[in-house]
């Protein structure tokens, strides 16, 4: 809990950034670390709040033990504040880095607008943690001789095969790209974290005996059938790709994208790798120059507007149907859950301009061109509002409106066609699996992550890997020690 009379005497401090007029210069993060006497003296604002609801279910989704670290933080007792985030949390650097903390908004000291700053600490931890050498692969001592595929290396792939791999299976990675990561590596921009977090710990688990397989691309390159008779287990953690259609006219327009192709295009340029990529546009997208148009106002627009600045665009806009919202909300009302309240990224403060309660009507332009964004206002059931039309200048518009669920080529189609699973009658794709057992209706088939739950947090696709991997190994051994 650090420090009794902490939260009293010690200000609520956040790391700072690197000026926007610098950052935007490259795509590296751009974060300036606190110093370890700083982190420990805000690790010591813990509170003895008696129920800590940052744990969760409304504050943190993989029950991360926030009090006790801080307090181990404020001891100084590094080695053993990593051991415990490491007990909830496999991968604290990727969550430090990106999460919303929703465990900010649940903390007690949030009812007076300054909780403790989890996120930031959960990152020092980890980056100490690596420093002092303290993150070190684990490999299991004894091997149950039981084999498990897992698809996709996403956060909810990788969580479940380190897991799976300490339990002593034989655990097998299979990638449809040629590095692990998933969109934590191609759509997550490298200013918000860089790939080599992901890199170190895809070598910690190659070192525990995790097997990947690159370039795999399962349901084309090969059957999930195959895999079902070479494994035990199959755990599918596939992701969710398909972008929600829009319905907007002119998206055929010449430079109207979705908004995955464009950051993933981006991601592998800062990734020294070939922009060419299964699934995606191998067209090159660049925003130098140009007027940009976003439409969406969720984290993956916000992506594409920081993307976009630092590719030199010369004016971005966005847009967001819903109503603006308030600068601050009423905490007896919402606390300790996520609430609604104007919020501004680093990379909407880079500049770009916002507008909300905005329907984007149709996209115009000439000789089959993007010139123009054609929108109007909207009431309160973001319906048009009769002669509020306007047009915005656009040479590149993205459309960035979240994803239905994952891509229906492949495994869905192999599964859905030959093999008869269920999924999801919500219009998505998802394959219904409950958050108990995780097992889908094929035989030995699994489910986790995005591609059960639908579009989600990094820190929520952890959570399903780690519950899925310990599904598995109870199903196969018949009990488990692995957490939940």
């Amino acid at each position: 809990m650090g420090k009794v009379t902490g939260f009293m005497e010690i200000d609520r401090q956040l790391a700072k950034y690197q000026p926007a007029s610098d950052r935007i210069r490259h795509f590296r993060e751009f974060t300036i670390p606190m110093s370890e006497p700083e982190v420990q003296k805000q690790a010591a604002r813990c509170m003895d709040c008696g129920i800590p609801f940052c744990h969760g279910p409304t504050g943190c989704p993989v029950h991360n033990q926030i009090p006790d670290w801080n307090d181990l933080v404020y001891s100084g007792n590094w080695e053993e504040a990593i051991r415990n985030l490491h007990s909830t949390n496999n991968f604290p650097e990727f969550t430090g880095r990106i999460c919303p903390a929703p465990c900010e908004e649940a903390c007690t000291l949030n009812l007076e607008d300054a909780p403790v700053t989890i996120k930031t600490i959960e990152q020092a931890i980890a980056d100490k943690a690596y420093e002092m050498g303290y993150i070190v692969p684990k490999p299991a001592v004894t091997k149950t001789g039981k084999s498990i595929g897992i698809i996709g290396s996403g956060p909810a792939g990788m969580a479940a095969a380190q897991q799976l791999a300490r339990a002593g299976h034989a655990v097998h990675v299979y990638e449809r790209e040629t590095k692990a990561g998933g969109l934590l590596r191609y759509g997550i921009p490298d200013f918000k974290m860089e790939k080599n977090f992901i890199d170190r710990r895809v070598e910690q688990m190659t070192g525990e005996g995790v097997t990947f397989h690159y370039g795999v691309n399962i349901g084309v390159d090969r059957t999930v059938e195959s895999l079902r008779e070479e494994h035990d287990a199959v755990l599918y953690c596939g992701g969710s790709e398909t972008p929600r259609d829009a319905g907007i006219p002119g998206g055929d327009f010449a430079g109207v994208h979705d908004a995955m192709p464009y950051l993933v295009q981006q991601n592998r340029r800062v990734g020294r790798e070939n922009i060419d990529s299964v699934g995606w546009p191998s067209d090159p997208i660049l925003a130098g120059g140009k007027h940009i148009v976003v439409v969406g106002g969720g984290d993956t627009a916000s992506d594409c507007v920081g993307t976009a600045f630092r590719q030199g665009a010369v004016k971005v806009t966005q847009l967001d149907i819903r109503p603006q919202p308030p600068e601050k909300e009423d905490k007896l009302a919402v606390w300790p859950f996520w609430a609604t309240k104007m919020r501004t990224s680093s990379s909407q403060a880079e500049g770009a301009v916002r507008e909300f309660q905005v329907a984007t009507l149709e996209f115009v332009g000439e000789d089959g061109v993007l010139t123009g964004v054609k929108c109007c206002q909207v009431d309160d059931r973001r319906k048009p509002v009769p002669g509020t039309e306007f047009v915005i200048k656009a040479d590149l518009a993205f459309i960035a409106i979240g994803f239905s669920g994952p891509l229906k080529t492949g495994v869905l189609e192999e599964l859905g066609d030959a093999l008869a699973i269920n999924t999801d009658r919500r219009g998505s794709s998802n394959v219904i699996a409950d958050d108990k057992d995780y097992r889908t209706s094929v035989d030995k088939i699994w489910a986790a992550g995005d591609v059960r739950r639908g579009q989600s947090l990094v820190v929520w696709a952890i959570r399903e890997g780690r519950q899925a991997a310990r599904a598995i190994d109870e199903a196969l051994m018949g009990s488990s020690v692995l957490p939940r």
